[in-house]
């Protein structure tokens, strides 16, 4: 049976931003409902739209437009190279690549590595920094090529792409077929734990078909020929996991941390119905401050841009159903987002020069998770007497 979590109404995919000569064209809106299975607990998006359509050849989420996501890669390939005593003759294989953010840093320590990459975009910004990219969706089918090609591999990386296949199982189970006999898959994504403590429900768009808990992850990855040995706890994203896997064979001990998280999910309710049914009245207290901010501030006079054309700022306008006239702009550092607009919304995606020429009283931070890195950036704009805003949890200047 499943249960229903969230219903944010309908919107268009979260990363299809518009370019001008399309904002005479018509948009594909699509129900963005999560339910809950009450079997295993896994939570995902009503599937609408298939992952083609989602992650195309112009897919403009580029990774290394953020340096604190950049440290966090660097940071990764330094402690696998030594937990897992990594070098030359080893194989470091990155599942969703995007644009080789994180193997040029396995590159770097003259590492054999390669990336698996569907979307061109990234693909090739991944190529021009000197990384192998096999330009396909992973899965079992993919794994066993690999695999029969002599590229299996000691060391997989999987950051936020857990919660984006439709196939769940058959991702995962690709892992097994890929990893060699004592090989280790590391897995990020944000935990569903600290996405309903917190209020974070604008990290739900179609470009998420699953929202993850330890306890189900463990579920799927027992299922599909892979065994959790480690977990961690991560600041990035709100907050997130690491989870570390091998084949069922392997060798590796589980360590007590696995045992501690899954009966803190337990502990919190995470496999009870009531757990979910609150998030829905949770969310809407959330839209609704943000909301009346924007409707002050208009009143008052007072101009609002945001910073950050992120997917989870395109679900909090949708949700809200924000336009131009609350606010005016987005600003933006990666390229391939200037000059576009927000799906749904239609606000213009511009660089942060915008910012210095217009100097508005309020900037609203859309990806929240960036917020100290955000806020150091935009340092400069306290000279006018701008003032930051973020709205999840709770609404709150900065």
């Amino acid at each position: 049976m499943k249960l229903p979590f969230l219903d944010l109404g309908t919107a268009p995919p979260s990363n299809a931003y518009l370019s001008a000569g399309q904002l005479d064209q018509p948009e594909r809106y699509f129900p963005l409902r999560v339910l809950v299975c009450e079997t295993c607990w896994l939570v995902q998006t009503q599937d609408f739209a298939g992952r083609e359509e989602l992650f195309t050849e112009d897919y403009a989420y580029f990774s290394s437009t953020s340096s604190s996501w950049l440290r966090h890669a660097e940071d990764y390939v330094a402690a696998m190279t030594e937990r897992f005593g990594l070098g030359a003759d080893s194989c470091v294989v990155e599942v969703a690549a995007n644009d080789g953010y994180l193997l040029q840093y396995v590159a770097g320590r003259g590492i054999p590595c390669y990336g698996i990459e569907p979307t061109r975009s990234t693909a090739d910004a991944a190529r021009a920094k000197g990384i192998a990219i096999v330009e396909e969706f992973f899965g079992v089918a993919l794994g066993e090529k690999l695999a029969s090609e002599g590229r299996q591999a000691d060391l997989t990386a999987a950051n936020n792409v857990l919660a984006h296949v439709p196939d769940i199982n058959d991702f995962v189970g690709g892992f097994a077929r890929l990893l060699k006999p004592q090989g280790v898959s590391t897995f990020e994504f944000p935990h569903l734990l600290r996405m309903v403590t917190d209020t974070q429900f604008d990290t739900v768009y179609h470009e998420h078909y699953s929202y993850l808990s330890l306890t189900a992850v463990e579920n799927v990855f027992r299922s599909n020929g892979l065994r959790v040995f480690d977990v961690e706890e991560l600041s990035t994203h709100g907050g997130s996991l690491r989870v570390y896997a091998c084949r069922i064979d392997a060798a590796h001990a589980v360590t007590p941390r696995v045992t501690e998280m899954l009966a803190r999910e337990e502990s919190a309710g995470i496999t009870s119905a009531a757990f979910y049914t609150r998030f829905q009245e949770a969310a809407e207290k959330v839209k609704n401050g943000l909301m009346r901010f924007l409707l002050d501030a208009r009143r008052d006079g007072r101009s609002v841009a945001g910073y950050g054309a992120a997917a989870k700022g395109n679900t909090m306008l949708n949700f809200m159903g924000v336009r131009g006239d609350l606010l005016e702009y987005v600003v933006d550092r990666a390229d391939a987002k200037i000059g576009k607009f927000m799906p749904g919304s239609r606000i213009p995606i511009v660089a942060e020069a915008r910012l210095a020429e217009t100097r508005p009283d309020y900037i609203v931070i859309l990806p929240w998770n960036l917020r100290d890195e955000v806020s150091a950036q935009l340092s400069y704009a306290r000279e006018w007497g701008a003032t930051l805003v973020t709205a999840v949890p709770v609404l709150e200047l900065l």
